[in-house]
């Protein structure tokens, strides 16, 4: 393997963005599937979070689909709810762009905890990233759930072999959260902007 299973995400990234700056809805969602494999590498630790995540990738990519000129700029597919006022709906594009955003919020955290803090357990480090981000938007059951499949992470070394390929893993790392983060904030800015930032998991 060329790199480390960082290496698609990043290339990605290039392309996310039109030459206005706006978020593309195609790009975007591919860099997040190219995170899948990654979310693998954990094993049970990660189911939930993997089904969640290609869930919401699979609604807005469907949208997309049905109209790819509509739907070329990622925020067009809020848009239209919020004008026929079916963004809050628990089926929405909107709702799915907010969790899967949520989601890349809590795998960022956790890789930024993987790179600074190199002692930590990997049940520590995802413990930490979950109470950083996701935790707060979860009810009891959903938190519960999470607490339990934490326990089940992998251990640290093998997971960095794991992912390592033959690149530069925590060069890496901080390259894909340093890309990240800016298109995360802008959605959660864009979601604020529209009213959405703010929904729980029933």
């Amino acid at each position: 393997m060329e790199g480390t299973v960082f290496a698609p995400a990043l290339e990605g990234f290039k392309t996310v963005k039109s030459d206005q700056g706006e978020i593309l809805t195609k790009p975007f969602l591919d860099v997040c599937k190219q995170i899948l494999p990654i979310i693998d590498k954990f094993g049970a630790a990660m189911t939930l979070v993997k089904s969640d995540i290609g869930g919401n990738i699979t609604r807005l990519e469907s949208k997309y689909e049905s109209n790819p000129a509509a739907f070329n700029l990622l925020y067009s597919l809020v848009q239209v709810e919020i004008e026929a006022k079916t963004a809050k709906a628990s089926s929405s594009c909107t709702n799915g762009l907010l969790w899967l955003t949520r989601a890349m919020d809590f795998l960022v955290e956790l890789f930024r905890n993987l790179l600074e803090h190199q002692d930590w357990a990997m049940s520590e480090a995802c413990t930490d990233s979950y109470g950083k981000t996701l935790k707060k938007w979860h009810g009891w059951i959903a938190s519960s759930t999470f607490s339990i499949a934490m326990k089940l992470a992998p251990d640290r070394k093998k997971f960095m072999e794991v992912i390592e390929g033959n690149g530069d893993v925590m060069g890496d790392i901080e390259k894909f959260c340093d890309a990240f983060t800016p298109l995360l904030q802008e959605n959660h800015k864009f979601l604020t902007s529209v009213g959405m930032d703010d929904l729980k998991a029933s």
